[in-house]
This record gives C-alpha cells, structure tokens and sequence, in this order.
C-alpha cells in the first residue's frame, strides 16, 4: 500500500519531492557510474569509446534541441494553467487535449528529423569528428544511424514526464533515468560481446523504450488517453512554439559548445573524447543528485508563484540554501579525493594509469564549476516560470563565447583538460550573469541570507578540506593500496571523515539546512514526528 501511494501519489512539499527525486537520481548516477565502470574496463579511453560518444551527439542534439526546449520552457507551464481539477485529474479535458497534440506534433517532427539525420549522417559525423580515420568515421555512422530511434522514444517520455511533474508525481517520473541506464549496461554486458560496438547502440534504444514504458502506468491512472491530434493553429501549441524559439536557440548554444568539444577533442590524442566524457559524467553526479532534483521538484511550485513575490523568495531561498550545503561538500571530495574515485570507478581493464592521470586532471577543472551549475538548473526555471526565455539564451550565448574562445588555445596548452577549464569557466559566467538578470526580474532573491549561509558552508568545507588528507595519510598504511578494496577503504574513510567535519562545524555555525532536511525525511519515517505544515505548502503552492 505504501509503495502503491508513493508510486501514484502527489508530492507536494519541494523538499520532500526532492528528496525522492534526489534518490532516484543517485541511483541512475550510480547506475551511470557502473555502467560507464563497465565500459571504461572494456574498451579503454581509446577508438572504441571515442566512437561511441561521437555517435551520440547528433541523435542527441535533436532530443536536446527539439524535446527539452519545448519541456523545460514552454509545456509545464502551460499544461498547469490548463489544469482545474487535482482531485479528478482525468476531468482535465483541455489539459489532456494539448498533451496529445503536443504529443502528435513532437511525434511527426521527431520522424521527419531522424529520417533526415539518418540519411545524413556521413556528412553530418564528418564534419563533427574531423580528426577520425575512415574506418573510425564509418564505424560511428553505423552507430549513429540506429542511436536515432532513441530521440522518438524519449520523446513521447519527456512529454509524459512533463505530466507527471505537473500532478507532482515524481516517484514513476525518477524511474525513468534508473530504467534508462539499465537498458545502455544490458547492452553493454550482454549485446557488446556478440555485437561489439552496435551492441551499445542496441543498449541506448532498449534504455530509451524503458524510460517511456515505467511512465505509462501513472500516466494512465491520471485518466490520460492517447488520441493523434493535429492542429498547428491551436494558441497553446502555438504559445509552445513562441516560449521555445529563444530556449531552443538557448540549447543550440549549449549544444554548439558540445559539439566544439567534439571537434577540438577528436583532434587531439586518441582517447581524449573519451576522457572527456567520463570527466564530464563523474561531476556530473553531483549536479544531478542535488541542483537538478532540486529544480525539478521546486519547478512547479515556482510556476505556482510568480504573482506572489514574498512566498517565492521564501521558496527560492530555501531552495538554494539547500542545493549549496548538499553540493559544497560533494565538490571538496570530488577535489580532493579525485584519484581514488576515479580508480574505483574507472581503473580497470584496459583503462590504465596513464588514462587515470588525464582523467584526474580534467575532473579538477570540471570541479571547479559544480556548484554554479547546479544552482544555474534552478535559475533557469525561474525565467522559465515567468515565460521568459529570452534572458537566458542571451546569457547562454555569451557563455558560449566565453567556452569557445578558451577551449581552442587551453586544449593546445593542457590538452583535454583545457576543455574541461574552458567550460568550468563559461559555467561560472553562466550563473553570475543569470543571477544578476533575476536581481533586475523583482526582489526575489534574497541575497543576504543566501551570502551569509554560503559563507558559512565554504568555511566549513575549508576546515574539512586538510580532514580529508590528514585522513588519507592516516588510512594508507593501514590498507593494501595496490588493490580496489585498498583504495576504495581510503576513499569512503576519508570521504566520511570530511563530511563528519562539515556537518560539525555547520551545526555551531547554526545552519538550519541540516535539521532541516532531518525533518522532512522523519515526517516520512515509520514513528517519525508529523509535523503540522502551512496550508499553502500542502496544496504545493
């Protein structure tokens, strides 16, 4: 039973929805952690992964462009205003009406798109993956050519995911990332060995039906219907359209860095795209678990809120506080701890100590940007909640000089590393110049006491920071450092020992967030204290 009510239920506290979020997305980021383990070990940071990635991009690129620029911008939003009735979701006719038009169009542009990119594909890879051989070139278009299925996939699932949120039903919606992983580690463990290379390809358009079908149980109990719809002229389709334009263009910049990233990489040592992209994965994981959970879950609620300024510095506040404690010190273990994860995570097989050492020095520079991106993923849908997606393409597109113009000459000074500092950089950019354009929006960030409770994290971190070397030096001799048992032991040692220190010196620095979170977890526990909420918290407001 309670599984059942978690599973079709509405969240409606932040917190708590971030929470599910959060964990759902910690064990996708695991999952994506294994799987990339399995691949590392497998084929190296050599052609094989290069490969894979590369086929990756275009397939990808009409996902992010088309799919995400109308979800993140223009759908929820839309699709809440057109909601009058929570406690009978299937009597939202003019609500379940745009999601099948939205639904029928994505469906229609989405075919036209693969098809063309299926046909283009040589001339399309060439011109991405300048600095590969022919039979590397050849190899990828195959790839590519079936990795295109996927965007039609997930798709339809980002649009049902886009419902689920609206209804606040974010338990089936997190599945869908964990399923997705599945279906690329059943490729890679059971199809590579018969297949090879395609068998990954295989991998990605199982994950990506898996992430639509775990969906579709809930969507289904809201009282949805699929029905092919088709009506260029409706205004809500057509209000999609306008919103998407400028975030579309907004994720063509951030697409064009990638695809620079691709270019600049592909032409430097074999592996480079590789490392890269398993750099790129690793501090990912923190970004995921917390700033995106958090946005997420908060994107609703904010949605809810922009007639009401007070409540929703109160929200966005919080929030942020929030995301900062959970991300300040994740960054400190990714920093200082960068070489036993990533040959927990990675060092095995064929990926050796030399693709360890570049892989340790990209991590360091991704790091530095961990904690703008994270709360960038906030800032965002904030424009978004206003219908406004204008500003951040134009700060995205400034960013994006910023990444290009460094990543040309620091990839020819650090190698790959350098395009790992370039876009920290940009990031970096990215957040200072979003958060200044929101100060103009309204009052509705609270600079005060998000600066006073950020200093109070960073100088914990910094007091946890010699902890975890001091640890480090203390559990190496006690451990065999030539073996995975070895390093992991040091790693969750001193892991544990600086997050141990950072929770200390913020509980007698008096942040709230740590008690805070304690409660909303014991409300949910068996026994646990119910606290009485405000009423306009529960309604998710």
């Amino acid at each position: 039973m309670a599984l059942k009510k978690l599973w079709y239920g509405s969240i409606n506290n932040i917190g708590w929805a971030a929470v599910v979020v959060g964990v759902a997305s910690f064990i996708s980021r695991f999952l994506g952690v294994f799987r990339d383990h399995i691949l590392a070990g497998q084929f190296g940071a050599g052609d094989e992964l290069d490969i894979y990635y590369a086929a990756f991009r275009v397939p990808d690129l009409i996902f992010n462009l088309l799919v995400l620029g109308a979800l993140s911008a223009g759908f929820i939003p839309i699709f809440v205003s057109l909601l009058n009735n929570y406690d009978e979701p299937a009597n939202n006719h003019n609500a379940w009406r745009f999601a099948n038009l939205v639904i029928s169009s994505l469906i229609v542009i989405l075919l036209i798109l693969s098809v063309v990119g299926i046909i283009l594909a040589p001339q399309l890879l060439r011109l991405l993956t300048p600095g590969f051989s022919a039979d590397k070139l050849a190899t990828t278009v195959k790839l590519s050519r079936l990795m295109f299925l996927s965007p039609l996939l997930l798709g339809i699932s980002g649009v049902v995911g886009g419902i689920l949120q609206s209804f606040k039903n974010f338990f089936a919606y997190s599945l869908a990332p964990i399923f997705y992983n599945l279906g690329i580690i059943t490729g890679a463990l059971f199809l590579v060995p018969r297949f090879g290379l395609m068998g990954l390809a295989w991998g990605v358009v199982i994950g990506a039906a898996l992430h639509l079908l775990v969906q579709l149980p809930t969507l289904w109990r809201l009282g949805f219907r699929p029905k092919p719809l088709l009506d260029w002229h409706d205004q809500a389709l057509k209000q999609i359209g306008r919103i998407m334009i400028p975030r579309t263009m907004g994720l063509a910049i951030s697409q064009l860095n990638l695809v620079v990233m691709t270019i600049l990489a592909s032409a430097l040592t074999s592996g480079s795209l590789a490392i890269f992209n398993l750099a790129n994965n690793l501090q990912s994981f923190p970004v995921g678990i917390f700033g995106l959970s958090f946005a997420i879950a908060a994107f609703p609620t904010i949605s809810a809120l922009v007639d009401q300024p007070d409540k929703l510095k109160a929200n966005l506040t919080v929030t942020i506080r929030q995301t900062l404690f959970l991300v300040i010190p994740a960054t400190i273990i990714i920093l200082a701890l960068r070489a036993q994860i990533i040959r927990v995570i990675l060092g095995s097989g064929r990926f050796d100590w030399q693709d360890t050492i570049l892989t340790m020095r990209t991590l360091s520079y991704f790091g530095l940007s961990i904690f703008a991106q994270s709360l960038t993923a906030i800032l965002v849908r904030v424009f978004y909640a206003y219908k406004d997606s204008a500003t951040p393409f134009w700060i995205s597109l400034l960013a994006a000089v910023v990444n290009i113009g460094l990543a040309w000459p620091w990839s020819r000074q650090l190698g790959v590393a350098g395009l790992a500092l370039a876009f920290s950089v940009s990031n970096i950019v990215n957040f200072i110049l979003l958060w200044w354009a929101l100060r103009r929006k309204g009052n509705i960030l609270d600079n005060l006491t998000i600066g006073i409770g950020s200093l109070k994290m960073v100088l914990a971190a910094a007091i946890a920071w010699p902890a975890i070397f001091a640890a480090k030096r203390l559990i190496a001799p006690l451990v065999d450092m030539d073996t995975f048992w070895g390093i992991t032991s040091q790693l969750i040692g001193a892991a544990t020992v600086g997050l141990a220190v950072y929770l200390f010196i913020c509980l007698l620095l008096r942040c709230p967030e740590a008690k805070q979170l304690w409660q909303i977890v014991n409300r949910r526990l068996p026994g646990g204290h119910k606290t009485v909420v405000d009423a306009d918290e529960a309604r998710g407001i």
